[in-house]
């Protein structure tokens, strides 16, 4: 086994404390249920219950450990390189509309901080695109020109705060970052009372629409005129969001730096290897965040080295010596780059969807409730077309075809593959999938030597699990779910564990 430095956690959780949200005990009624306490969902609850509306906010787990705990929580509308190709496949006035929208969202996220008096280490700072090959500096220039003729804050810059130097890059001023779980904990807490709820250890199973909406959960029922499903990926299958979008795990290394040698905004970079570059307050001083190493989920195994690669990429371009944390992410990307808001289906009137943020979800995440809470509200918002849930399917792109193709190929492949006879080959702190009576079976043995044996079949739609050797899990390639070494759900859109064996 590799060593990896830094504690297994993400810094906004550790440094954020535990939260004691109720289940339910008996049924409830309320104008809104949004299953989900991310971003999405608690920027809905929080702007449905301002506008008068009754809400139900119910989390599987805590509030904000899941996807909302572990970005990299940068809030800005600059997003890599994307303006340019709006403007070249939906047109310059589309593209106008996903600028307005994700810069609405950066105002209502400071005018939240400043509405509340929110403690969250929220700032303003310039959000780079870069390169360092001159062979893309073109592409950065292309999207500067895009930008500019958007509106947006856009300018082209040779020389940037890095410690390295760079070939240019697109600076986009006032944009902002902050902490996410404090924000998010802020504001959860003005949601119950007066008919208002949050719940939490509650797990929804399926929502079911007639007159009313009712959410089953593994505690209860929950009826509502409406309901938002803010799951990352939608745990209902209805909208072939599965299809439409996939899964991607990237990881995050923290480090303390001094300030000296801190860099002064966000960074990312382009190319097929990039790395997404902030800091954060931490004690006295500040903790650098560098994150990268992405790929589809279930496709590596050999996940420590991602970390590595990053641990090295810090240790040579910023001098740092020691890591105090590490963790991993994931999202949902869209293939057209745009993301899903709005009803389920055509006919679901009162089921509403966010999914495909494509890595940018404090800002996506942050529209997406605004949004909803709009359409809810039957307030006329710009983005409703744009990000129409149930526009036409483009996975018949040639990247959707690719990706589906890929499922399909996972799930006859995975059936095929060679498995272990037994869990005799299986090392201390090592999983493998092995076939034990005719079944197939998803085993780990811990560093005590005990094995932990459970189904390797996946219970959203039937595909063979992989196991995750940093984060000693069993992931989904084919559509994200992840589980605990002991088959517990860590990740939807699964709702059931994986059963023991």
């Amino acid at each position: 086994m590799t060593y990896i430095p830094g504690k297994p956690i993400s810094f906004w959780i550790d440094s954020t404390p535990e939260t004691h949200f109720p289940s339910p005990t008996h049924d409830v009624t309320v104008d809104v249920a949004i299953a989900g306490a991310g971003i999405v969902g608690i920027t809905a609850a929080t702007l449905l219950k301002r506008a008068g509306k009754t809400v139900a906010l119910i989390e599987s787990k805590q509030i904000s450990t899941g996807v909302s705990g572990h970005t990299t929580a940068k809030v800005t509308s600059l997003h890599q390189l994307i303006y340019a190709d709006l403007i070249a496949k939906f047109g310059e006035d589309k593209a106008q509309i996903y600028a307005n929208s994700n810069q609405a969202a950066i105002e209502r996220v400071a005018a939240f901080v400043e509405e509340e008096q929110i403690d969250c280490d929220f700032s303003r700072r310039s959000a780079y695109t870069f390169t360092e090959s001159p062979e893309q500096l073109s592409r950065i220039q292309q999207e500067v020109e895009a930008a500019t003729k958007l509106g947006l804050p856009a300018s082209f810059v040779s020389e940037t705060s890095l410690p390295f130097p760079v070939a240019g890059a697109i600076k986009f001023d006032n944009q902002a970052q902050f902490h996410s779980r404090k924000y998010l904990l802020h504001l959860v807490n003005r949601i119950p009372g007066e008919g208002s709820h949050v719940f939490e250890n509650t797990r929804v199973l399926k929502v079911e629409e007639d007159k009313i909406c009712q959410v089953i959960t593994d505690k209860g029922t929950i009826k509502a005129k409406d309901v938002i499903v803010a799951t990352n990926l939608p745990i209902l299958d209805q909208g072939l969001f599965f299809a439409k979008t996939y899964p991607q795990r990237s990881y995050i290394i923290g480090a303390q730096i001094e300030r000296s040698l801190a860099p002064e905004g966000m960074f990312i970079g382009i190319g097929e290897k990039y790395y997404s570059i902030r800091t954060t307050p931490h004690a006295d001083g500040l903790l650098l965040l560098v994150g990268g190493g992405g790929h589809k989920v279930g496709t590596v195994t050999d996940t420590e080295e991602k970390y590595l690669d990053l641990e090295e990429f810090a240790r040579s371009r910023f001098g740092i010596e020691s890591f105090a944390y590490r963790w991993s992410t994931q999202d949902m990307v869209s293939f057209d780059q745009l993301p899903y808001i709005g009803n389920l289906t055509p006919f679901n009137p009162h089921i509403y969807v966010a999914t495909g943020f494509s890595l940018w979800g404090m800002t996506k995440g942050t529209m997406s409730g605004m949004l909803l809470a709009d359409q809810i509200l039957g307030i006329k918002n710009p983005g409703t077309e744009l990000y129409d849930a149930t526009r036409a399917t483009p996975f018949v792109t040639t990247e959707g075809i690719k990706q589906n193709l890929d499922v399909g190929t996972r799930w006859v492949s995975d059936r095929l593959q060679g498995w272990g006879n037994s869990v005799d080959d299986v090392v201390n702190g090592e999983g493998k999938l092995v076939t034990i009576n005719g079944k197939q079976t998803a085993a780990y043995r811990d560093e005590q030597g005990e094995i932990h044996a459970v189904s390797a079949v996946c219970p959203h739609l039937g595909c063979i699990v992989a196991w995750n050797s940093a984060e000693k899990s069993w992931d989904c390639p084919c559509h994200g779910s992840r589980f605990s070494y002991d088959g517990t759900v860590l990740h939807g859109p699964a709702v059931k564990d994986l059963p023991q064996h």
